[in-house]
């Protein structure tokens, strides 16, 4: 099925596992999240994806050998693992995992709902 943008939102989220991921910086998908106070069981992962993209000046800071590896795995603080979800409510999101430290203090990444969707309707 395809689905096309509802909403837009790219805002921090808390989410819940039943068992922590093995890997911080490889989670799986969660179990739910918590959005503006609500929470929203996940009951579906519909698909998943991983952009390890380097980008701006990141992206030059690595010899191209290492970089094409790179790319393909993810390196320290580089990447999304996005999920798409359907929701007991029945809505589904793209949430995504950044990699990126936010500081020294902050140094897990964090959680983000990029958009609600909705499927495409036939023509």
């Amino acid at each position: 099925m395809n689905y096309t943008p509802l909403h837009f939102f790219n805002e921090p989220i808390e989410v819940h596992f039943s068992q922590p991921p093995l890997l911080e910086k490889k989670p799986g998908c969660p179990q739910a999240f918590t959005w503006r106070g609500r929470l929203h069981e996940i009951t579906e992962m519909l698909s998943e994806w991983h952009d390890y993209q380097r980008r701006g000046r990141m992206a030059k800071n690595m010899r191209p050998s290492h970089a094409a590896v790179a790319a393909q795995r993810g390196s320290w603080g580089v990447g999304q693992h996005y999920f798409r979800v359907r929701t007991l409510a029945g809505q589904v999101f793209d949430i995504y995992y950044d990699r990126a430290p936010r500081d020294a203090g902050h140094r897990k990444g964090a959680w983000f709902i990029e958009k609600e969707l909705q499927p495409e309707q036939a023509a």
